[in-house]
């Protein structure tokens, strides 16, 4: 008996999840990007096609993990109430921009930075930044470099087609610095020609550098020097021709935030559900708060995404924080209310 009524309930829950989203979706008129979405009952997201430890890998398991894959599947489970309904397009970084232009893909999560020349030419939506960054330089510990300075006259590798070979130039340029840049399609041959000592440095963002060195089989090697060259505002983007997928996308992110600034994680949401706290109502889609169906989706998209994948600290400790082999602080990717820059407008 007590089964059948699980049994049950599990179904009651699976109808009013699709009505939920039947309604939603009758209230406005879906863009074509959320339409194909829905249809095909699945989130194609571009990833790092190397892979990048922390933030997007392909486990033991032969699952995709990490702090980007993370907000693919929060954006499925706000869509499609399923986190893990989501295909992962692999992409160097020189592939980015087709996929982007071609709508290959619905959604890129794939430590992308956010500059003027993509959000025009790229024909892409940004999403807001789910981690800020900057450009570092690694080196061998024992090659006695410590500055920029000192590489005057050595080679450092970079990969083509990102801004970090942009950023080198005008750093060292700056610095009165002359290097030879060897340079690389792949971010994986990039770090194994380091690492076969055919270059004296490394350069790419610093959350890529300690996931080099992190994942390294002797991280004790290399050492990451003391200086940032660039801003390097990281986040998810999506193709430009649908103004509704984007705005989907970017409320999730930000609801990610404000999740973890009402204190509302993966393990107690359903405690929340009940709470008078108007603010907190209407984030999580109760009563008859109108939220998500403005954009075809379930008014408790929140629910769904917090409940399956988590609030953006569960996600950045998850993949970066101290219990992993990175021990990244969250410094600048901290709440505002504690001196960082993570901060969500309004859910109303």
């Amino acid at each position: 008996m007590v089964k059948r009524i699980v049994l049950l309930g599990v179904l009651v829950a699976s109808l009013l999840a699709v009505f939920s989203l039947t309604t939603a979706q009758d209230a406005v008129q879906l863009g074509p990007i959320t339409q194909r979405v829905i249809e095909r009952g699945e989130v194609i997201c571009g990833a790092n096609k190397a892979g990048l430890a922390g933030f997007a890998v392909v486990n033991d398991a032969g699952e995709w993990e990490g702090f980007d894959v993370d907000f693919c599947r929060a954006v499925a489970a706000a869509v499609l109430g399923d986190a893990s309904a989501v295909s992962f397009r692999p992409l160097e970084a020189g592939e980015r921009q087709a996929a982007i232009q071609a709508e290959e893909v619905d959604m890129m999560s794939r430590n992308t930075t956010w500059t003027l020349s993509r959000d025009a030419v790229w024909g892409a939506a940004f999403a807001p930044t789910t981690f800020y960054d900057g450009q570092g330089m690694m080196v061998r510990a024992d090659s006695g470099i410590t500055s920029l300075a000192d590489m005057d006259g050595l080679s450092v590798c970079v990969q083509s087609g990102t801004t970090t070979e942009l950023n080198l130039a005008d750093q060292m340029s700056l610095a009165g610095v002359t290097y030879t840049p060897s340079v690389f399609a792949e971010a994986a041959a990039t770090w194994e020609a380091f690492v076969a000592g055919r270059c004296d440095g490394f350069t790419t963002d610093k959350s890529g550098l300690i996931a080099y060195k992190g994942s390294s089989e002797d991280p004790s090697l290399y050492s990451i020097l003391d200086v940032t060259m660039s801003k390097e505002p990281l986040g998810p983007l999506s193709p430009q021709s649908d103004a509704q997928w984007a705005d989907i996308i970017k409320w999730v992110v930000f609801g990610t935030i404000q999740a973890e600034e009402y204190g509302i994680t993966s393990a107690n949401v359903d405690e929340f559900l009940t709470s008078e706290v108007p603010e907190i109502q209407r984030f999580l889609g109760q009563g008859d708060n109108a939220i998500g169906s403005l954009y075809g989706i379930p008014n408790d998209f929140m629910v769904a995404v917090i409940r399956q994948v988590g609030n953006y600290g569960e996600i950045f400790d998850r993949n970066l924080g101290p219990d992993t082999p990175f021990n990244l602080g969250r410094g600048i990717n901290d709440l505002w209310t504690r001196g960082g820059l993570m901060y969500s407008p309004p859910f109303r």
